[in-house]
């Protein structure tokens, strides 16, 4: 006993000095980091070109091939590894579009995945929050109408009602026998927001279109006293489309068959630049691998700089990017995936996981001796509806960096206003900072804690997370009860 005792003690005090050692070599290398964004990040720089020669990178368009080819000659002149991994899938964009109620035309913008050709009228039908709930007490109610329903959670609903993504709201609506799918925007100010109205990035068989929070709230109102009748006629342009992910490669010292996955999609819709959903992140990305590039940096592990096509869509890149891996057996060798989506100026990080909050927020003590700005705060949860999904449902760990917006950007979310204009110089830079000093510190670790999730350990964690409800209704909840 005596024996395995003073054993199980050396090892420790090994470990810690170990750890000590590792602690010291990182903050010299993050100061590198720190400095070498500081004085060259082209971040800001190359998302203002993006932006103003391309535009919008809406997936399978001729704008979303354009981004596909500058994310490629940047990362490979910046001396990475860089391939295309090609993926098919079925492209959709907006074509015509009008939405008259009781004779009025309505502002509006058709989401994603809305029918090729569609010409309806209809009562409609106020489903409130169109929420699973809102339905229940009268299951037929939607039946052969239009649903009518926030796109958010209404003023003066009960406490702790839990949002769904506007998908799952129209998968609710089929389910229930609607026509047609009307929701309101909850930003002011007339804003249109798009998206995907498909769960599976696939055509859904009902029209489903936007319109503004005003209009919304008013209709609402007007509904109360008499009924209302909509007429929606769109018309929209789907087919089979080849995209490509753009992959970036640092192979690791030690261990490079261990990988770090760092990505972000580098698609947008195509009502404005998406300067903000997704440039920020993807950019940051980008950056990241010329920040490790510049500074000649191999950690124990390798990295791929992930710049996914088709989130916008229904994560179809990152779904790729999972069936190749599970296909060439490769999957079991991605260690971490970090996901940077419109994540903005962090203060922190976050893990889907506990298991390694340690040495994230010793990562993060570190980033904290450097600048103090950065509050080393640590959030621990699961989430969904970003490129990081398809490998938390594999049981990968999670993470990245947890950031802020503003509520005025927020706002143009998926929308006309998502411009350059609102991306700040020094608040991308700091997302490249600390992202890059997340990133290396999981890179380089002798010890990551957080192993692949068997699928009853994953299971529990999604329904403590209270995310069962929506993968059933994505059809992604692969338990039976």
């Amino acid at each position: 006993m005596r024996k395995r005792f003073l054993t199980a003690t050396l090892c420790l005090v090994i470990s810690v000095i170990g750890f000590s050692q590792q602690k010291a070599a990182w903050q010299h290398i993050f100061s590198q980091i720190d400095k070498e964004v500081t004085d060259h990040s082209r971040a800001y720089s190359t998302l203002k070109e993006a932006t103003e020669k391309i535009g919008h990178r809406l997936t399978g368009s001729v704008n979303g091939a354009k981004a596909e080819a500058y994310a490629f000659k940047l990362l490979k002149s910046y001396g990475l590894q860089t391939r295309y991994q090609v993926f098919e899938a079925e492209s959709w964009s907006r074509g015509t579009l009008t939405v008259t109620i009781n004779g009025v035309n309505y502002k509006s913008v058709t989401l994603a995945h809305s029918p090729v050709k569609a010409t309806i009228s209809g009562e409609l039908i106020d489903m409130g929050n169109g929420l699973e709930e809102d339905y229940l007490s009268n299951p037929d109610a939607a039946k052969g109408k239009i649903v009518f329903a926030s796109l958010g959670i209404l003023p003066g609903s009960k406490e702790g009602l839990k949002n769904l993504h506007r998908s799952e709201k129209t998968a609710l609506a089929i389910k229930y026998g609607a026509i047609g799918v009307i929701l309101f925007n909850s930003a002011p100010g007339g804003i249109l927001l798009t998206g995907t109205a498909s769960v599976t990035g696939k055509l859904i068989n009902i029209p489903a279109v936007c319109i503004g929070n005003e209009d919304g709230m008013q209709l609402k109102e007007q509904m109360k006293a008499k009924i209302a009748v909509a007429d929606i006629n769109m018309t929209n342009f789907s087919g089979k489309i080849k995209a490509r992910n753009v992959i970036g490669t640092i192979k690791g010292k030690t261990i490079p068959e261990e990988k770090i996955v760092i990505g972000g999609h580098l698609d947008s819709w195509d009502l404005a630049t998406g300067a903000i959903d997704n440039g920020i992140g993807s950019f940051a990305v980008i950056d990241m691998a010329r920040t490790f590039a510049a500074l000649k940096l191999r950690p124990e592990r390798t990295i791929e700089f992930v710049l996914f096509m088709g989130e916008e869509e229904g994560l179809l890149g990152s779904e790729a990017y999972i069936e190749k891996a599970l296909k060439d057996g490769t999957l079991k060798k991605i260690r971490y995936m970090l996901n940077f989506d419109m994540t903005n100026n962090p203060k922190g990080y976050s893990t889907g996981t506990d298991e390694d909050s340690i040495l994230v927020k010793s990562i993060g003590a570190i980033a904290q001796g450097i600048d103090t700005s950065f509050k080393n705060t640590l959030r621990i949860g699961l989430g969904l509806h970003s490129d990081h999904q398809p490998f938390m449902l594999q049981g990968i760990p999670t993470a990245g960096a947890s950031g802020s917006l503003s509520r005025e950007i927020l706002n143009c979310y998926h929308a006309d206003c998502d411009v350059f204009s609102w991306v700040k110089d020094d608040e991308i830079r700091n997302t490249v900072r600390f992202g890059a000093m997340l990133l290396y510190g999981l890179a380089d670790s002798h010890d990551l804690k957080a192993k692949h999730l068997p699928d009853d350990v994953l299971k529990e964690k999604l329904l403590k997370s209270g995310l069962k409800e929506p993968l059933q209704i994505a059809g992604e909840w692969r338990w039976k009860d």
